[in-house]
């Protein structure tokens, strides 16, 4: 039986504005929170050494009695099927996340019990986590391995306007993390109208911007409500 040990502690409140893989934003900071059961600093012995970490997690936000054996990856506009053994959508039969994220570093002694705090997740706020396991680069690297038809699909990075009005809303440390999630286009990739105004929230601010072309143009930030 699958056991929650932890939940992450993000920016993220909804799923809108989430990288969709983890590492393409390093410079976000997240922490993971354990249960009260696995609190035990003997736990991490030796955790230290590594500097990333596989997360294996649940998409508990699409939960479903019923599965399908293709899905409508965004990446390829939503338009075109393929089997979800060949994706990572989160509607699977089971629906187990994994991601590798950067430890940055570890805290035994918290009011929460030992609390690891990483870079480069994509995963949202109070995300249950199953385990965790250490990343090893002589093992789990293999740079010759080809990325069938997510190739077609390389992420690209969009050019941030964001007017020095709205940035000063941004807490300093906030706002490098903010940029690097904006350049990676939040849109679904059928969504292009340019007049639209898209928004999520992010950090406790709610942040809305418009793209036409290759450039998003931040428009507000306000306190979420």
């Amino acid at each position: 039986m699958l056991k929650t040990i932890a939940h992450i502690r993000s920016a993220f409140p909804a799923k809108f504005g989430i990288p969709r893989q983890s590492g393409l934003v390093d410079a976000l900071k997240s922490r993971i929170v354990f249960e009260p059961e696995y609190r035990s600093a003997d736990a991490f012995r030796g955790l230290e050494g590594y500097s990333h970490i596989w997360l294996l997690w649940e998409f508990s936000e699409a939960r479903r009695d019923t599965w399908s054996p293709t899905v409508r990856p965004p990446r390829l506009g939503g338009n075109q099927r393929m089997g979800v053994f060949a994706t990572r959508s989160p509607f699977r039969p089971s629906p187990i996340g994994l991601s590798v994220v950067r430890l940055e570093r570890i805290e035994l002694h918290t009011p929460d019990g030992p609390v690891l705090h990483v870079r480069g997740a994509d995963l949202m706020d109070g995300t249950p986590i199953y385990d965790i396991k250490p990343y090893l680069p002589h093992i789990d690297s293999h740079p010759e391995a080809t990325a069938g038809f997510s190739a077609q699909a390389a992420e690209h990075a969009l050019e941030v306007v964001f007017p020095e009005h709205w940035l000063m809303k941004v807490p300093v440390e906030d706002r490098e993390a903010l940029k690097a999630v904006l350049a990676q286009d939040p849109r679904p990739s059928y969504q292009k109208d340019p007049e639209r105004i898209y928004g999520f929230v992010f950090a406790g601010l709610e942040v809305k911007f418009t793209v036409q072309e290759d450039v998003l143009t931040v428009c507000s930030v306000a306190l979420a409500q």
